[in-house]
């Protein structure tokens, strides 16, 4: 069962996860076109986190990013290795849009990679009815990343 709260930025087990994030992320991104947000960057005003869990267990975390009154971004979901393919980011996932929508939000966009690493949430954001777009937000079309949103 997935109990998703906000924060938890200073959970150990966040900030492993979060460590794991980048890491991997930026091994099959070039720097200049890897754009995910550190412990710091996630602490920035308007930038909400939520972590879900099973009691005190980790099972994943993202975060919704502001980027104007009626626009949203999701930024840093991930999951923890031994419970992919459980439904904890689509969980998550389904949290960040119902936040947004109550936030009156008319669209929610993401920025992800596009290598193999990425296919399964590439495929979970199809799933949920995202759509390719132009680049957004100040970010920098490139092979490596692709743009996504949701109209809500």
């Amino acid at each position: 069962m997935i109990t998703i709260r906000p924060g938890g930025l200073d959970h150990p087990a966040v900030i492993e996860l979060l460590a794991l994030h980048l890491a991997e992320l930026r091994a099959d991104t070039p720097l200049d076109n890897a754009h995910a947000l550190d412990l710091d960057g996630l602490r920035r005003p308007g930038i909400n986190f939520f972590a879900g869990w099973d009691g005190e267990e980790l099972l994943g975390v993202a975060a919704l990013r502001a980027l104007s009154v009626d626009h949203g971004e999701v930024k840093s979901m991930r999951t923890v290795v031994a419970h992919r393919g459980k439904g904890v980011a689509r969980a998550l996932l389904s949290h960040l849009i119902a936040t947004a929508s109550a936030r009156g939000y008319r669209r929610l966009s993401l920025e992800t990679g596009t290598a193999p690493r990425f296919a399964a949430a590439n495929a979970l954001y199809e799933a949920t009815g995202f759509v390719d777009c132009d680049a957004f937000g100040g970010y920098p079309p490139s092979p490596h990343n692709r743009f996504m949103t949701l109209s809500l």
